[in-house]
């Protein structure tokens, strides 16, 4: 099975990710783990990439389409695999459309979990995270045990510059608008399964499972 899943953040894309992962025995292909690892090997790929991301740029589609090119030359991939923030683009959707080609082979599905707006703003600016230990809470959904004070180690819970609802408003817009003409692509090609993505975990979970007409 060789999928993509797509989702904005919040929406337990990363959750749903792992399942996929363990059901199926796929293999995770993440871009921002192939950026890490490239990096931290010290790879020709990996210092290409680093030159634009300590400049605070993107890195180009020529460079990630080449890491994600090799990865799934590996022998894991051959079982089938699972991309994972990629492709972000419809020119990065075509290039792997193209590599894939080259096999003989395609992309099964093309799962979408999207959750409305404000359920997004809920879930994210209700985490907070202790500033010692690096615990994650959420003020609804695991609250901890006495206000602003980790249960594990007594340390501050504070709330990230990036969960602020100003802040998460702004990423779902910009996502909206990146993420679209891709949705459109997939769509167009009939591999685009869209999820409701609020739902408990399980019902996500089961929800998935029907998309792939696997349940």
């Amino acid at each position: 099975m060789r999928l993509v899943i797509i989702g904005p953040p919040g929406a337990g894309k990363g959750t749903q990710a792992q399942y996929l992962v363990e059901t199926f025995g796929l293999a995770h292909v993440a871009t921002g783990d192939l950026f890490r690892a490239a990096i931290s090997q010290g790879t020709p790929l990996g210092q290409e990439a680093k030159k634009y991301l300590d400049a605070g740029q993107l890195v180009p589609d020529a460079v990630t389409v080449s890491m994600v090119r090799e990865r799934l030359r590996e022998p894991d991939c051959q079982r089938g695999f699972l991309l994972d923030g990629f492709p972000r683009t419809v020119p990065q959707a075509e290039a792997l459309q193209a590599m894939l080609a080259e096999n003989g082979a395609a992309l099964d599905a093309v799962l979408n979990i999207d959750v409305p707006e404000e359920k997004l703003v809920a879930r994210l600016t209700g985490r907070r995270v202790c500033r010692r230990c690096g615990a994650n809470y959420h003020l609804v959904y695991n609250p901890p045990r006495v206000a602003g004070v980790c249960d594990r180690c007594g340390g501050e819970l504070y709330q990230r510059s990036d969960d602020t609802e100003e802040t998460v408003r702004r990423r779902r817009q910009v996502y909206r608008e990146q993420t679209a003409p891709l949705l459109a692509y997939y769509r167009q090609q009939g591999l685009l399964r869209e999820v409701d993505g609020d739902q408990s975990v399980q019902e996500v979970g089961r929800a998935v499972l029907r998309a792939l007409g696997r349940q």
